[in-house]
């Protein structure tokens, strides 16, 4: 892993509560804005949980279920939510703020995450050229010859903890709530 793979690594977390706290700060959401942020935000969740009860990480090529559609499942349904969150902000700069910020972040961690995956799975890149990197496919790809068939498992979500992206989101809209609340009641800008 180069250097510059390492830092953004290290600075991604922290970078990403920098950036909810900008948005905390400037978000000037409306109930019709936080309404329609649910057609990102639930699909995102979704997906991530659905992606989690898949994948096994660093021990097997997930290919199945959403990984059939797209190699990074995960990584799409954080963006489907964050982009319903900058939406819900009513802030068009966050929503470029963020896209940068995804792009500056994740690019990186992708492809290093996928020369990962190509060192330690024989038929990674066979499962790269059936399925793309992150806009999905309309219809599943078939399954290389060697990869197992696998289906959601409960405990695997549980054991990436995924629930707490959705405890997360709903903490995320009950500070957005109480901020458009103060802000109608009290007249704070």
């Amino acid at each position: 892993m180069s250097r510059g793979e390492r830092l953004v690594r290290r600075i991604r977390v922290p970078l990403g509560f920098v950036f909810a706290a900008i948005f905390l700060w400037r978000a000037r959401p409306s109930m019709t804005s936080l309404a329609l942020s649910l057609l990102l935000v639930i699909p995102g969740l979704w997906l991530r949980g659905y992606a989690a009860g898949y994948v096994k990480k660093n021990a097997e090529l997930t290919q199945t279920g959403p990984y059939a559609y797209t190699r990074n499942p995960l990584y799409l349904g954080s963006i489907l939510a964050a982009f319903g969150f900058a939406f819900a902000s009513r802030q068009w700069y966050l929503v470029v703020l963020l896209a940068v910020l995804f792009l500056v972040i994740y690019g990186p961690v992708i492809l290093s995450e996928e020369r990962f995956l190509r060192g330690h799975f024989p038929d990674f890149d066979a499962y790269a050229a059936r399925v793309p990197r992150l806009l999905p496919r309309l219809t599943a790809a078939p399954t290389g010859q060697s990869a197992p068939v696998a289906a959601f498992s409960p405990e695997r979500y549980r054991k990436h903890r995924e629930y707490n992206s959705v405890m997360g989101a709903a903490a995320l809209y009950a500070t957005l709530l109480l901020l458009m609340f103060a802000r109608m009641h009290y007249g704070a800008h």
